[in-house]
């Protein structure tokens, strides 16, 4: 599997035999590719790069670097969560970094979704480049990418526009200095859990809720801010904790905030009050290519409207979004 196109003949792995014949020739296929040599990983926490922090571990062991950075597009709670999995549970080579003033400064002012995505993949390369420095032995550098990231980063049939750069497919710049091992880059999302889940990962964090590479900077619409940005945070964590309290939790494939640069005139303690507006959506997809739209009970929407419009400072509408994949990404950017 050297290449970026996943072969007509490759079975998709629906069982535990599947998933262990392929685990067993990735461990090999990653020997032969590393031999002795160090190893960083960006490690977000997902499915997917947990995924490949599993068969890395597997493959060589303490020779893995892994690297979260925080790039302050994190959910709430996301990167303490990562320290206490993976640095205290798992027991590996973790690297924590806290750039998130780095990364929101060149953000600054950027509105165009693929210019942020490059800037995002762009400044993540370097930071790994910069902690391989201080390391001997790093030659190579580990990716969570799945073939949805691909396909949606190409050009499929001549005449036709990519969908979306990922950072870990369009964004990576000529010059990058590692070598890429992506071990389930030919994987569809379902692959990836039924992957997970033979290596042994806990349940949790195998159906652990998507989030995509450059984080809450993609629902942040338009250009970044501080303000918007946190009450994005605090919406989506709203959402995520009455989906849990509700039993959606794992019904529905995927459920975030979005909020864009716009705002609208509302009323707040008999007053004028303009604020943004908070758009849920909630998606059912197996393989990330199509995706529907998941029905949330009134009781549920209302629940999470009050929270949201009584709980966090600027937000003064909630919205629901409707649109199936296609026509719309799964994401808003």
């Amino acid at each position: 599997m050297n290449n970026n196109t996943r072969p007509e003949s490759m079975q998709r792995i629906t069982n535990f035999e599947l998933a262990n014949a392929f685990i067993e020739e990735q461990i090999k296929e990653i020997r032969a590719q590393v031999g002795e040599e160090k190893v960083l990983l960006a490690l977000s926490g997902g499915v997917d790069s947990s995924v490949v922090a599993a068969l890395l571990i597997k493959a060589i062991g303490k020779q893995l670097y892994c690297v979260h950075v925080n790039h302050g597009l994190m959910r709430k709670g996301e990167s303490e969560q990562v320290i206490e999995v993976f640095g205290k549970e798992l027991d590996a080579n973790l690297i924590y970094i806290d750039a998130t003033d780095r990364f929101l400064d060149l953000l600054a002012g950027v509105a165009e979704p693929e210019s942020k995505r490059k800037i995002i993949g762009g400044e993540f390369i370097k930071v790994f480049d910069e902690e391989a420095g201080k390391l001997e032995g790093i030659s190579f550098l580990a990716q969570g990418t799945i073939y949805p990231d691909i396909l949606e980063s190409v050009k499929q049939a001549e005449g036709k526009k990519a969908v979306k750069s990922h950072h870990n497919v369009g964004g990576l710049p000529e010059e990058m200095q590692f070598k890429l091992v992506e071990p389930i880059k030919l994987l569809f999302k379902d692959e990836v859990r039924v992957v997970g889940e033979a290596l042994g990962l806990p349940h949790k964090m195998v159906y652990r809720q998507p989030f995509p590479g450059p984080g809450l900077g993609v629902r942040c619409l338009g250009a970044i801010t501080r303000d918007r940005l946190h009450a994005l945070r605090e919406a989506d964590a709203i959402l995520r904790e009455e989906f849990d309290n509700f039993g959606l939790a794992e019904k529905v494939w995927q459920y975030f905030v979005a909020i864009p640069d716009i705002k609208s005139v509302g009323v707040k303690d008999d007053s004028r009050y303009e604020g943004w507006p908070a758009v849920i959506r909630a998606v059912n997809t197996k393989d990330a290519m199509t995706a529907t739209i998941e029905e949330i009970p009134y009781e549920v929407l209302h629940k999470v409207t009050a929270r949201i419009t009584g709980e966090v400072e600027g937000i003064n509408r909630v919205l629901y979004d409707l649109t199936p994949k296609p026509t719309g990404t799964i994401e808003w950017e």
